[in-house]
């Protein structure tokens, strides 16, 4: 049996309304919010409509800025991005009109500061390993392999 819900609907709506218009956010987030509050079923669902067309709740919103946000601020690649849009239950539609928000040249030159960056920390040892932490990094930090390998055998043949 579940406990009795932390708020009624009216002050959670109230508590929602500041959630969303503190930070975009995405459905699935305010979901787990209302379920931390005890609230499940026909409270949950009509305070998310009422969100939605209230304009505080927008998922193509959300997907755009954090798209951008995560790489202009934190420097992500579009798989990393992408990754974290899915496992907030973006549909794929949203994910790909939100890559649209990176600029394919900003992409490139990003990339190359963060390789730069990360190159000027890594101690002089083998080229071998200095290119594979190189890597390593930057498909971590979400870019794709293939851009990632050949910029890293790039900066390495102008050594």
């Amino acid at each position: 049996m579940n406990p009795p819900p932390k708020y009624d609907p009216k002050i959670a709506l109230q508590k929602m309304r500041k959630y969303c218009a503190y930070q975009e956010r995405c459905h699935q987030e305010c979901k787990q919010k209302m379920y931390s509050w005890f609230m499940y079923g026909t409270d949950v669902n009509q305070i998310l409509s009422q969100l939605i067309e209230e304009g505080f709740l927008n998922e193509e919103r959300y997907a755009k800025a954090l798209a951008g946000g995560k790489f202009r601020q934190k420097g992500w690649g579009k798989k990393k991005i992408e990754n974290t849009l899915k496992q907030k239950g973006i549909s794929g539609y949203l994910i790909n009109s939100s890559m649209k928000e990176i600029d394919g040249q900003d992409y490139i030159k990003k990339l190359k500061e963060l390789l730069l960056k990360k190159k000027l920390t890594l101690k002089p040892e083998n080229t071998m390993i200095q290119k594979q932490k190189l890597g390593r990094f930057a498909i971590s930090k979400g870019y794709e392999g293939d851009m990632v390998w050949g910029m890293v055998n790039e900066m390495f043949k102008t050594m």
